[in-house]
């Protein structure tokens, strides 16, 4: 799409004659604006000693349709005027330093031509005078309408209307890919289909570089060292260490453990997967963990608050209890190693509560005691 230049205007500017300077009948100045000059606006004085061939006759003024007087300074423009009548068609004031603006044959001052009949333009609002650039749905001056992204005037570059806004061509390429989830190529300004290279952040083809190695035409696996760009293979054949998870070369941080060398991000518990990030971790059979698995799996968490127990253990029935938080679990009294308790669904059980309960009970659950204990569970 292209911006397009609105019609010109000629603006005229009358610089009258000195009365007493002789002159012929008629004395005329051609005065020219701009790029043009459209007409010819004339002082003429009128002298006493007219030519015998010469005479006012029918002349008059083009306003009030009066005659003219002997030695009476008039205006000559698309007709002949007295000085006085010679006035903007709008305020009837005479034109400032003689500039004037004529329109479908009236004449007017400079404001009220603007007010009038001059576009304003879209950006600053101000009169647009001389060239008009008339594109979505407005009109500008040429130094006022760029592209809404990068401010590139647009002139006399063409444009593309994107969303309501004027963009020059680079940045609608730009702007298209944004939308098409894709990258926009830094050295070619076109969309990027396939895979893209990032270079000081920026992203380009893979193919406008090559290898500062060997060579070779890049691909998008490509990697940066010491501000070059290296193809994988010459990548990896200088020294730099390999990650354990991705093998993929690392060329920031290294973690060094359990005999190789890992990205920060990668170096991960093997139960939960999160990156320990510099925090402690355990290692067993070849794989790290991070201490809550490693005692969960390892380890003893406390049955009751299910914290690590680092120091004595009350184990009992597969589980482990924390010194303070071995209790019977009926009446909640605490026990110790010399505490004699009994097992009831799973849990520790002092002598009391255990006396307490039906002979039955008591019965079936000491026949499931001595059936683990044959059966070796115990």
């Amino acid at each position: 799409m292209s911006a397009t230049a609105g019609p010109r205007r000629n603006l005229f500017n009358l610089q009258p004659l000195d009365a007493t300077t002789p002159s012929p009948l008629f004395q005329r100045r051609r005065v020219a604006v701009g790029e043009e000059t459209g007409h010819e606006a004339n002082i003429l004085h009128l002298e006493e000693d007219l030519s015998a061939t010469m005479s006012l006759g029918n002349a008059v003024c083009q306003r009030c349709n009066d005659g003219f007087k002997m030695d009476e300074q008039i205006v000559n423009s698309s007709g002949l005027w007295h000085t006085y009548c010679f006035v903007c068609a709008q305020c009837f004031q005479p034109f400032p330093e003689g500039r004037f603006f004529e329109f479908e044959g009236r004449k007017y001052c400079e404001h009220d031509f603007c007010v009038l009949f001059a576009p304003s333009c879209g950006k600053c609002g101000e009169f647009i005078s001389g060239r008009v650039i008339k594109a979505m749905n407005a009109s500008w001056h040429p130094e006022c309408f760029r592209c809404f992204c990068c401010a590139k005037i647009l002139a006399d570059e063409g444009f593309v209307k994107n969303q309501g806004r004027a963009l020059c061509k680079d940045c609608n390429a730009m702007e298209k890919a944004k939308g098409l989830g894709k990258y926009f190529c830094f050295k070619c300004h076109s969309i990027i289909d396939g895979g893209h290279l990032k270079w000081k952040g920026e992203a380009y083809h893979p193919y406008h570089f090559n290898c500062h190695s060997c060579g070779i035409e890049l691909r998008e696996d490509a990697r940066e060292k010491d501000g070059e760009l290296y193809c994988l293979r010459c990548h990896d054949k200088m020294g730099i260490p390999i990650c354990g998870a991705c093998r993929r070369p690392i060329e920031e941080r290294v973690v060094h453990a359990l005999g190789k060398t890992w990205h920060v991000e990668h170096f991960v518990c093997a139960k939960c997967e999160k990156p320990f990030l510099g925090t402690r971790h355990y290692e067993k059979k070849g794989l790290a963990y991070c201490e809550i698995h490693y005692h969960q799996l390892f380890g003893n968490i406390c049955f009751v608050c299910n914290n690590i127990i680092n120091g004595d253990v009350f184990s009992a029935f597969n589980k482990a209890w924390c010194v303070n938080h071995f209790a019977c679990s009926i009446c909640d009294k605490k026990m110790s190693q010399k505490t004699k308790f009994f097992e009831f669904d799973q849990k520790p059980v002092c002598k009391n509560c255990y006396d307490k309960f039906p002979g039955e009970l008591k019965k079936r659950l000491k026949k499931a005691y001595d059936e683990a204990v044959k059966a070796g569970k115990i």
